[in-house]
Parts: structure tokens; C-alpha cells; sequence
């Protein structure tokens, strides 16, 4: 969040996600704001600024996620870890459903969708929009 990014890294991980938010699938150019690198692992839990441990992300997931690695899933109860770009499908956790809801298929999924909000009404808004004028998120 925080930590800075040397601007040929930050052209990486952008270009890599497609101008996408890795959790949320917005388009940066459908964002308020400008899209930034995440420490998937945050720098204060030893994580590094390396291409494998960034992802590109909208301010609002950053903000969101902040430094955490994992949250309380609501079904189990378990402490399950957060849906990581680099090392997860996201087509395997997660699923874009027809009205601009994102659905969880796994305990990853529910703990990203709940952490980071991912199906807040404004989000959700902005999605059905795009699907409209066929600029679906994926």
C-alpha cells in the first residue's frame, strides 16, 4: 500500500492483470480512482516487492484488504486465507454472476467477498452498467 513500487514493476503487474483490480475485475479506466500495486503479503509480515508478491487492485480493494492474510470464514468459523492473484484461479474461489454479484465457491471466496466487500452496491452498479454496454469486468 504504502511501500513504494519502481515504476517498470508497477508496468508489469498492471499490464499483467490487464488494467484489472485482481479481486474486484473493475477496469481501472471504470474506477474513481486510480488503480495501485497490493502486497499480497504486506510488507510488515516480511512480504517483498517482487513481482510475485504483487497484484494490481483497485484503491478501494487495497484499502480494504490492507495487511491482512486472512479472515474468519462466516460458515465454519474457520481462520481461512485470503484469495491470492498469484498463486489462485480466481475462476476456482470465485464466480461473476449475471447481475454483477461476485459468488464465493470456496472458503477462499467467502472470506474475499466478505473482507473486501466485493459485492457492494456501488460496486455492483457499476458492474450491471458495464455488462450493459457489453464492457463485462472478465
Amino acid at each position: 500500500m504504502s511501500e513504494y513500487v519502481p515504476a517498470e514493476l508497477r508496468r508489469l503487474i498492471r499490464d499483467r492483470a490487464g488494467h484489472r483490480c485482481e479481486y474486484c475485475l473493475i477496469h481501472q479506466d471504470d474506477a474513481f480512482l486510480p488503480h495501485e500495486p497490493d502486497h499480497i503479503i504486506a510488507v510488515k509480515h516480511r512480504g517483498e516487492t517482487i513481482e510475485g508478491n504483487l497484484a494490481w487492485t483497485c484503491y478501494v480493494c487495497n484499502r480494504a484488504k490492507g495487511s491482512d492474510l486472512a479472515s474468519i470464514d462466516q460458515t465454519t468459523g474457520e481462520i481461512v486465507r485470503l484469495f491470492n492473484p498469484r498463486t489462485d484461479s480466481w475462476g476456482d474461489h470465485l464466480e461473476l454472476i449475471k447481475d454483477g454479484s461476485i459468488e464465493a465457491k470456496t472458503a477462499i471466496g467467502r472470506v474475499t467477498v466478505a473482507l473486501l466487500s466485493l459485492n457492494r452496491p456501488e460496486l455492483l452498479a457499476i458492474r450491471e452498467l458495464l455488462a450493459k454496454s457489453s464492457r463485462k469486468p472478465r
